[in-house]
């Protein structure tokens, strides 16, 4: 198989899984029990945590572990929300991922909060300008993502978290997707709250990451034990937060690595896909965008056929986030951007990895053609 999927999951390094198995075979005691074995566990987890904390930019007690980027979204917004009973308002921007968006709604719909969903231009991007606009006496948090999931643009978060930091409001961001190529220092990105998720940076899956900074009132979305500082109820995973701690090292060492070699295949992807394939366009801004990623959509073709055809190939790619490609409807980033329904339909993604070659680029953009031709030819028999 050749993996155009990065976006979705990252294959779990070898050097991270060595760390991890000591922590299921022979240190497996609770960090929370006072034995040994457990003191043991608990000195794994702290280390973890100043490791992360070096990457962040921050001190180690503001550093959360959590089992994913979608409870970190969510522990990030209802904790702030809910510390601070007297502001129901939220700014978020309409191409989240949903463990966002479905977050910010659940809020509305069952608490009363307002939500504000900010616009994005023709390319994914936000306007400061509506951010400041947007902003309320009784706004409670704003909630941007670093860069988006699905056409990979990044977005102008310092100079947003300048304006919510000057009207005193938190500003949370889901980073998620940035974590393998973009700097995550809290200071410089201006952040109260970042989520992170281990699988996107070569980390195991169910283990995640919130940063909170000091001050940042927030109440505990899961009741139970006092672990995580009280803020994160249950057992800890031990071996997955180690992993998590050793991948974003890695990460952020080989990030300049990792980031000229992922867009030299990113820009030959782009350049021959466009030059090649009939009615084809790029989605996502054209320079401000993730190193790993090519998203395409093209007219008249069918997203599902095209998957199914690319996956004859023994080529993974997606349509969108992956967490909604089960799904038949339109991308809600593309209606967002604006994008007409004949190639919103016909949506691509391609991210790209280290372990990538221009060689398996060559490959993919030899079958393409011929590949959206298929789709397209399932579309229209859809039609008929």
């Amino acid at each position: 198989m050749i993996y155009f999927d990065h976006a979705a999951t990252t294959p779990l390094d070898p050097s991270v899984l060595d760390a991890m198995v000591p922590y299921y075979r022979d240190v497996f005691g609770n960090p929370s029990s006072a034995y040994a074995g457990a003191r043991e566990a608990r000195k794994a987890i702290d280390a973890a945590r100043d490791r992360v904390a070096s990457i962040l930019g921050c001190h180690g007690s503001e550093v959360i572990f959590t089992s994913g980027g979608s409870e970190s979204d969510n522990l990030a917004i209802k904790g702030v929300a809910f510390a601070n009973p007297g502001r129901r308002h939220i700014v978020t921007t309409s191409v989240e991922h949903h463990a966002v968006l479905n977050t910010c709604e659940f809020l509305e719909r069952h608490f009363g909060y307002e939500v504000t969903f900010l616009p994005v231009d023709q390319c994914g991007m936000i306007s400061p300008d509506d951010v400041q606009r947007a902003i309320r006496p009784d706004t409670v948090v704003v909630s941007m993502m670093l860069a988006n999931n699905e056409v990979g643009t990044i977005q102008p978060l310092a100079e947003v978290a300048r304006i919510a930091g000057s009207h005193g409001i938190p500003i949370h961001t889901d980073a998620v997707q940035g974590a393998a190529s973009l700097d995550l220092n809290v200071d410089k990105l201006g952040v109260d709250l970042l989520s992170l998720s281990a699988h996107k940076f070569n980390g195991p899956k169910g283990v995640g990451i919130l940063y909170v900074r000091r001050g940042t009132a927030m109440l505990p979305q899961q009741q139970g034990g006092g672990q995580e500082r009280g803020m994160r109820a249950g057992t800890e995973n031990t071996a997955g937060i180690v992993g998590a701690a050793v991948a974003l090292e890695l990460a952020a060492n080989r990030r300049e690595t990792y980031v000229r070699h992922c867009s030299e295949l990113r820009d030959v992807l782009i350049a021959e896909v466009l030059e090649n394939v009939e009615d084809a366009v790029l989605t996502g801004h054209p320079t401000e965008r993730l190193a790993n990623n090519a998203s395409f959509a093209f007219a008249g073709a069918d997203g599902e056929a095209l998957l199914m055809a690319l996956d004859a190939e023994d080529i993974a790619a997606s349509i969108g986030s992956a967490c909604t490609s089960g799904t038949l409807e339109v991308s809600h980033v593309l209606r967002a951007m604006g994008l007409d329904d004949l190639y919103a339909g016909g949506s691509l993604r391609l991210t790209v990895g280290a372990e990538n070659t221009r060689d398996q680029v060559e490959e993919l953009v030899e079958l393409l053609p011929n590949v959206v031709d298929r789709a397209r030819a399932a579309r229209r028999m859809t039609l008929v």
